[in-house]
C-alpha cells in the first residue's frame, strides 16, 4: 500500500498501489486498472481520470454505464458532448415532491419553450448544451 510521498514505481500491484502503471483496489497512475481507479487513463468498476472506461466514471472522455465529463459515451451520463447519440433523449428528472411534473431537457432552446409554455411557467434556462423549460432549475 503506497503511503503519502512515497515514489511511484513504473509497475505497481496490490491495494492502494502507486506506479506509472497501477493493478489493484484503488490504484493511482498514469495508467490505472482496478476496482476504483484513479489515473490519466482508467479502467475500472468506479474510475476518475483524463480518459475512462468504466460502469461509473468521472473525467475528460468518458465511456460507461453512469458517466460524466466533457465528452461522453454511455446509457446514461451528463456533459457537454454525448458521442454517439443525443443527449437530448438521456437527461432527464424524475417527478418533483409536492405533485410538480416531469421536466426534461431538449436540443432545442424553441422545444424547451413550448413545453414551458403548457407547464404554466415562464423562459427556459440551459442544462450544458440543452435547453430545459422555466427560467429556473426546480429545486428537489
Amino acid at each position: 500500500m503506497a503511503q503519502c510521498g512515497d515514489k511511484p514505481k513504473r509497475i505497481a500491484f496490490g491495494v492502494a498501489p502507486l506506479g506509472i502503471i497501477s493493478i489493484g483496489i484503488v490504484p493511482m497512475g498514469v495508467v490505472s486498472i482496478g476496482v476504483v481507479p484513479m489515473g490519466v487513463i482508467s479502467i475500472g468498476a468506479v474510475a476518475m481520470g483524463v480518459i475512462n472506461a468504466s460502469v461509473v466514471g468521472m473525467g475528460v472522455l468518458i465511456a460507461g454505464v453512469n458517466v460524466m465529463g466533457v465528452w461522453w459515451v454511455g446509457l446514461e451520463g451528463m456533459g457537454h458532448y454525448r458521442l454517439g447519440g443525443s443527449a437530448g433523449r438521456v437527461h432527464h428528472h424524475q417527478a418533483q415532491q409536492g405533485g410538480r411534473p416531469n421536466l426534461y431537457a431538449y436540443p432545442s432552446k424553441q422545444l424547451a419553450l413550448q413545453k414551458a409554455k403548457e407547464l404554466g411557467c415562464e423562459g427556459v434556462h440551459a442544462m450544458g448544451t440543452l435547453w430545459m423549460p422555466c427560467r429556473e432549475h426546480p429545486d428537489p
